[in-house]
């Protein structure tokens, strides 16, 4: 990829990025701890090793983002089965209902960006997603 091509993708992800956050912000959540919220939401009990493999932020930070959420009765920890020493996090009834929230919002902003492509710019984007979905994906 050209460094211009580069560029011209992180503005493009950037500003739909900018726009996802303020979903994130309507339900009172930062973007990491919606972030964090949606992983825990989504994957079911979690441990706080795989949050911070997946989430790339510092220990420090991740503990902050898990006790506000805990605090806020979006997320309960719970004994992990394997060792009891860990916790697992879940997500709370409520939880789950902001994060459901959160997600129908983000796509909404997608859908409606999306109606203004032509049908060739919509099969494109399609198509691409494999790609998109690769160059996102945490395995480095």
């Amino acid at each position: 990829m050209k460094a211009d091509e580069a560029v011209r993708l992180r503005r493009a992800i950037n500003r739909l990025a900018r726009q996802f956050n303020t979903s994130a912000t309507d339900e009172g959540l930062t973007p990491t701890q919606a972030s964090v919220l949606a992983l825990i939401a989504g994957r079911g009990p979690v441990g706080i090793g795989e949050l911070l493999r997946r989430e790339h932020i510092n220990p420090t930070m991740l503990s902050r983002v898990v006790g506000k959420l805990d605090e806020a009765g979006l997320i309960v920890r719970t004994p992990d089965p394997g060792d009891l020493r860990s916790v697992q996090l879940v997500a709370t009834s409520q939880g789950q209902q902001a994060h459901e929230r959160i997600r129908a919002q983000r796509a909404a902003v997608v859908a409606r960006r999306a109606q203004r492509l032509t049908t060739a710019q919509h099969a494109s984007l399609i198509q691409a997603l494999p790609a998109l979905e690769r160059l996102a994906d945490d395995a480095d």
